[in-house]
C-alpha cells in the first residue's frame, strides 16, 4: 500500500481509509485512486490487512463433507447470509478426514477470523484439537454437536425427524425396520436409531435395526452393496423400512430396482421407504422419496444470526446455547 500511495502521489492513510470504506474520502479523491488503481493493477491483500486488525471480517465455514448435496446445500446459505452480513466467508471442507479437519482449523487460526461455522466431523473429530480451537476463536457449531464446545450450537431436531416418518408408517401401513450403517460417518445418526427405538416403545410395535457393513461417505454405493446382500438373503424384516439418511435410501431405492421389486404403495408394490433429511435429489429419485425435511432457511439463518451476536459480544457468551429446529414430513410416492 505504501509503494501504491507513492507512485499515485495519494497519501497513505487516504488510501487506506478508501479501502475500509470507499464514500469515506471526497469524489475527487476516489475517482483518482480508482483511476491509480486501474494503471497500477493495485489489490490490496485482504488478509495481510486483517493481521492489524484487532476484529477482522474473516469468517470461516467448515463442512465435514462438501460433496455431500446436503453439506453443499446448507454451506451455500449459510455462505450467502455471511455475505448480506459483511463478513468474508471463507468455505472449507474435511472430506471427512480428521488430520484434514485439524488442518482447516489451524489455517483459519492464520487468518485470524472474526467467527467460525464449524459442522465437525463428530466421533471422528480430534476432541481435544477442537476444544482448543474453540477456546482461542469464536466458535458456533451447526449441524453436529460436540457437547461443551463452542459458543452456541444450531442444528435439526433427529428426534422430531424420526418421530414423524415412524408415526405416518405405522398409521399408513406395517410399522417399520430401521435401515442404517453398522459404522455411521456422522453422528446425527445414532440420534435416529435412539428416536427409532423410543417410538417403537411409544407405539409398541417390535423395533428391528437392520445395519449394513461400510464406513466413510459413500452412501449410496454402501446402501446399494447392503440391500442387495439383504434382499438376497431373504430380505427386510418389515416390508416397510425407514432409511437413516436419504443417500442410504437412494442406495435401497437402487438394489430394489435390481432385484425387480416395486417400492410405493399401489398395486404390485413390494415395500415402502422413507428416510430423513430431504436430500436435493430426493425429490428425483424413482420413486420420489417420502422423508423428513430439514429447515435449512432456518438452521442457517440462525447459525449466522448467532455467529454475528457472538462477534458483538466480544467472541464469548456468559453461557452455551443449543437450537434445534424441527423437521417437516414430506410424503412421496416411496410411502
Amino acid at each position: 500500500m505504501e509503494e501504491f500511495a507513492a507512485v499515485s502521489g495519494i497519501s497513505r492513510p487516504t488510501v487506506s481509509k478508501y479501502f475500509n470504506d470507499p464514500d469515506s474520502v471526497r469524489r475527487t479523491t476516489r475517482e483518482k485512486i480508482e483511476k491509480a488503481l486501474e494503471r497500477y493493477e493495485y489489490r490490496p491483500n485482504i488478509y495481510a490487512i486483517n493481521q492489524n486488525r484487532k476484529l477482522t471480517k474473516n469468517v470461516g465455514i467448515v463442512v465435514p463433507f462438501l460433496a455431500d448435496p446436503f453439506f453443499s446445500e446448507i454451506a451455500r446459505q449459510i455462505e450467502q447470509r455471511c455475505v448480506q452480513a459483511g463478513f468474508r466467508p471463507t468455505l472449507f471442507s474435511s472430506y471427512g478426514v480428521p488430520s484434514v479437519e485439524v488442518d482447516i482449523l489451524e489455517a483459519l487460526r492464520s487468518i485470524k477470523p472474526a467467527g467460525v461455522l464449524l459442522a465437525p466431523l463428530g466421533r471422528a473429530s480430534d476432541r481435544s484439537a477442537i476444544e482448543s480451537f474453540c477456546a482461542d476463536i469464536p466458535t458456533v457449531l451447526f449441524d453436529s454437536n460436540l457437547e461443551g464446545m463452542g459458543e452456541a450450537f444450531v442444528g435439526s431436531d433427529n428426534f422430531s425427524f424420526v418421530s414423524q416418518t415412524v408415526e405416518y408408517l405405522c398409521r399408513s401401513g406395517d410399522a417399520p425396520c430401521f435401515f442404517e450403517m453398522a459404522t455411521p460417518a456422522n453422528p446425527n445418526a445414532n440420534k435416529r436409531r435412539l428416536a427409532y427405538l423410543e417410538m417403537a416403545e411409544r407405539l409398541g410395535f417390535e423395533p428391528h435395526v437392520v445395519k449394513i457393513e461400510g464406513e466413510g461417505w459413500a452412501f449410496e454405493e454402501i446402501g446399494q452393496r447392503g440391500a442387495l446382500k439383504i434382499l438376497s438373503e431373504g430380505g427386510f424384516p418389515s416390508d416397510t423400512i425407514l432409511c437413516s439418511n436419504d443417500r442410504l435410501a437412494i442406495g435401497l431405492l437402487s438394489a430394489c430396482y435390481e432385484k425387480g421389486l416395486r417400492v410405493g404403495r399401489g398395486d404390485g408394490c413390494a415395500l415402502r421407504v422413507a428416510s430423513n433429511d430431504d436430500h436435493p435429489f430426493s425429490r428425483f429419485t424413482c420413486p420420489s422419496l417420502t422423508t423428513a425435511a430439514h429447515d435449512y432457511e432456518a438452521v442457517s439463518s440462525r447459525s449466522v444470526e448467532r455467529l454475528g451476536e457472538l462477534v458483538e459480544a466480544g467472541g464469548r457468551f456468559s453461557s452455551r446455547s443449543e437450537e434445534l429446529f424441527p423437521a417437516r414430513l414430506v410424503l412421496r410416492e416411496s410411502a
